[in-house]
């Protein structure tokens, strides 16, 4: 899968400055499964655009449970908005599911928008309401769905990922147990 910038330039969308300016800060790098690219507590400001494979964002309570707060399969991004707002340190962890190929978008991309072009942000600023829409549904859902309509909704939200994550992380971000969803499953 080619690279953002590859894309743009291949699209001839942007500006050889705007072009330059994103080269400098995001870099292309592949890990392996397992690997954690942000903790809790960490001050970096970074967010992660998966080419392939799969990031989780969670966070772990103080029973040492963890709670899945978002999957990044292909095309999404993952990120901790309060590190991105300079709001606090990070609270959520970022990991790899799966040996992925991924795109670092590094603290300047976001601290110096002034240097990209008004087209690329409209764009961008296009893809951050849709994900913001896809968090409000997931907050709603959790306040009001039956646990079968949260399932209905997960495979509706990431139907390329249910083959790919372990039952019990798809029981996490539901917000029930693993013996609950497998009881789910079996009535669908």
């Amino acid at each position: 899968m080619e690279s953002s910038i590859e894309k743009f330039t291949r699209e001839k969308k942007y500006s050889k400055e705007t072009l330059d300016f994103l080269s400098k800060h995001i870099e292309t790098k592949t890990i392996k499964k397992g690997t954690v690219l942000q903790k809790n507590g960490d001050t970096t400001i970074n967010a992660f655009y998966v080419k392939k494979g799969l990031l989780r964002t969670y966070i772990i309570d103080e029973k040492g449970r963890e709670h899945i707060f978002t999957f990044a399969p292909e095309g999404w991004l993952a990120t901790d908005v309060e590190v991105l707002t300079k709001q606090a340190s990070a609270t959520l962890f970022i990991d790899a599911l799966e040996d992925s190929e991924i795109e670092v978008l590094g603290e300047k991309l976001f601290t110096e928008t002034g240097k990209l072009s008004t087209k690329l942000l409209s764009e961008e600023v296009g893809k951050l309401i849709k994900r913001i829409n896809t968090l409000q549904k997931r907050i709603l859902m959790l306040m009001s769905y039956s646990a079968l309509d949260r399932y209905e909704e997960f495979l509706k939200t990431y139907p390329q990922i249910v083959q790919r994550v372990p039952q019990k992380m798809i029981a996490s971000y539901l917000g029930i147990t693993p013996e609950s969803l497998s009881k789910i499953r079996s009535k669908k």
